[in-house]
């Protein structure tokens, strides 16, 4: 089918919303948003006000332009918690993987060595990302590297620091050798496959984060592994590891790892008692949440 939508202006789309039953009571603070959000975005956030079937576009009766407005900022507010969180997350899974391997292999330059990798051709794509980070950083320490030694690559806690986490994830899964796979993992009591799968959700939901993609309703592209017996607290029941609670509560179990005394429940009860029309059950959130005890 040919795509023969034309674009259509902040006023346009004001009327076309109204047409379809959305209650807009200030016209012209509806088009700045549409104008400086974009109609794409915010089209997102109407989902919840819809009737059925969705298809339709017709929004339910008393629907209002400022509860898309409300879930837009509750969506915003999550990402930047939860991103806030994820930042020491990554840290602490770049340090285990670097320091770990250095350890093992007691060779500084093993992010860059053949010999350390399972699948050659995985290595040689690796190998490309790291030459094209290298290239383009402008790090002091990079610059002091290169000025100061004959090596070809950095050590392994250098490249780490301009290494974005998808590619660091990448060398974890082909490091040759079982035995470091297993001490990186164990570091945060997890066996490797839950790890992998587990460090992989986080890069996703990182890079959602950062290129402010909508995650509160958004179905996880991949779907998560569990441990049937877990060393620390978990939930107690099955979570669908579609929905973005199951994120939150790998988020919430490496932070109890790594920063014991963190505040991302209390942000959490915070946001939704601010945004009360946020329907948490369909976030994937079960009844009396807070009670499980990851959560306690």
């Amino acid at each position: 089918m040919k795509f023969e939508k034309r674009y259509c202006s902040p006023p346009e789309l004001v009327t076309l919303l109204q047409k379809r039953g959305l209650l807009i009571n200030n016209e012209e603070k509806a088009e700045s948003y549409l104008k400086n959000i974009g109609y794409y975005r915010l089209s997102a956030y109407f989902y919840p006000l819809l009737t059925l079937p969705k298809e339709d576009h017709r929004f339910k009766p008393n629907s209002t332009f400022q509860q898309v407005m409300q879930i837009y900022r509750f969506d915003r507010k999550l990402r930047l918690i939860i991103f806030n969180e994820i930042e020491k997350i990554e840290i602490a899974i770049r340090c285990a993987i670097v320091n770990i391997t250095s350890q093992e292999t007691k060779d500084p330059f093993w992010m860059a060595n053949s010999l350390y990798f399972v699948n050659q051709h995985r290595y040689s794509n690796t190998l490309s990302l790291i030459d094209k980070e290298l290239k383009k950083s402008h790090e002091d320490f990079i610059y002091h590297f290169k000025e100061t030694y004959t090596d070809m690559y950095p050590p392994a806690w250098e490249l780490s620091e301009i290494l974005p986490l998808g590619v660091i994830t990448e060398i974890y899964k082909n490091i040759k050798g079982k035995r470091t796979q297993k001490k990186i993992a164990q570091r945060f009591y997890l066996n490797i496959p839950v790890f992998e799968s587990w460090i992989t959700l986080i890069t996703l939901t990182r890079n959602s984060c950062c290129h402010h993609a909508r995650i509160w309703n958004k179905e996880n592209a991949i779907k998560c592994l569990f441990m049937k017996r877990m060393q620390r607290p978990w939930v107690n029941h099955e979570i669908n590891s579609k929905r973005i609670f199951c994120n939150l509560c790998i988020i919430k179990y490496f932070v109890d790892i790594i920063s014991p005394h963190n505040h991302f429940k209390q942000n959490l009860l915070n946001l939704f008692n601010n945004f009360t029309l946020i329907d948490k059950a369909a976030m994937g959130f079960p009844g009396n949440w807070e009670q499980e005890p990851l959560w306690l």
